[in-house]
């Protein structure tokens, strides 16, 4: 627990349940918080986590070590949070950050106008703000996110088959496209009986009929034992599931921004992904993967076998995908970039 006198920014996370938003706080600011006083706040948080409680939001002095603090929300409640302080005398800068492709609602465009600074985390995103942002895309850890030195070995002490293996990570629901996934891979493994294919994620409940009406459509194809639901795994061992593939694919019908693209990549695998969130920022068509419009399954398809009928080229795809994400998707790079807006607020 940090001493709410020397913290200059606060990041709260107010919501308990893991999402995706949840995830980028608690992996940015410990980064954060090797060059700055960053600290999170909220109801369940890691004990690892640089962090202050809650209650100290009411009894930390009115000003940090160098002035006023910076609260950076990511959600509106949070925004109300760091209004609400400021209303009761705390010295504070307000940044938000937004990761949504659509317009807001009349209540969060007027929360937005009393920020100090907005952040986008994507061009696409900064389009529907009604005001000036600074863009800072995620990134991720690419010494755990990185290729296996023998990927046919991994494979081998997962279980998996060593033919062409296509992987689709994260929730199982129709908003992120499981079921153009699903389509797409019957497809693609009618006529490669030497492939494979694995999702991973879980369904929540709500969702958990979705995923049963794709089991049975697997089964119904006679592919149950080539095409898996494979159930959640552990933080720490998703990189290897990546390591594990020929091709990733990113078939969301909507996304904020979405950071499983560059976590292949960084893991040295192409990616086909939809037009959506911040994937045309993120996939460069033809050097690390393919771009295809969203909702469309047959494309999906198209694209898989295109992807995978020259091993060469995703030879080339995959160095080249290693490449880019190293070069624009950092954390550490994420980190700073935010560290500095926060300097230079700080400053004003």
């Amino acid at each position: 627990m940090k001493d709410p006198a020397q913290v200059e920014v606060i990041a709260p996370n107010f919501k308990k349940r893991l999402s995706g938003v949840t995830s980028t706080v608690f992996r940015l600011v410990p980064v954060q918080a090797r060059g700055m006083g960053v600290v999170v706040t909220g109801p369940v948080l890691p004990e690892d986590l640089p962090q202050i409680r809650l209650r100290d939001l009411l009894t930390m002095p009115r000003r940090g070590p160098r002035g006023p603090r910076v609260w950076h929300a990511r959600r509106n409640v949070e925004m109300l949070g760091g209004l609400a302080l400021r209303a009761l005398g705390k010295d504070l800068r307000l940044v938000f950050t937004s990761a949504s492709q659509r317009h807001h609602t009349g209540f969060t465009k007027w929360l937005i106008r009393r920020m100090d600074a907005v952040v986008s985390t994507s061009a696409k995103t900064a389009a529907y703000l009604e005001r000036p942002s600074v863009v800072v895309h995620h990134g991720i850890d690419t010494e755990a996110f990185r290729p296996a030195p023998d990927r046919a070995a991994l494979r081998a002490t997962m279980g998996l088959p060593p033919g062409p293996l296509v992987g689709c990570f994260g929730r199982i629901r129709a908003q992120k496209g499981t079921d153009l996934f699903v389509d797409a891979l019957i497809a693609f493994l009618r006529e490669r009986p030497d492939g494979g294919g694995i999702v991973l994620g879980r369904a929540t409940a709500e969702h958990r009929e979705f995923q049963r009406g794709l089991e049975e459509r697997i089964a119904a194809a006679g592919l149950s034992d080539r095409l898996r639901f494979m159930g959640e795994v552990p933080v720490g061992e998703i990189a290897r599931w990546y390591q594990a593939l020929d091709l990733f694919v990113a078939p969301q019908r909507w996304e904020g921004f979405g950071v499983t693209p560059i976590e292949a990549m960084a893991c040295g695998v192409p990616v086909v992904a939809t037009r959506v969130g911040a994937f045309e920022e993120q996939v460069v068509a033809g050097e690390t993967g393919l771009l295809i419009p969203p909702d469309d399954g047959p494309a999906m398809a198209t694209a898989v076998r295109e992807a995978l009928g020259d091993p060469a080229r995703l030879a080339r795809w995959s160095e080249a995908a290693r490449a880019h994400v190293v070069a624009n998707f950092r954390i550490e790079d994420e980190a700073a970039r935010l560290n500095v807006l926060y300097r230079e607020m700080l400053a004003r």
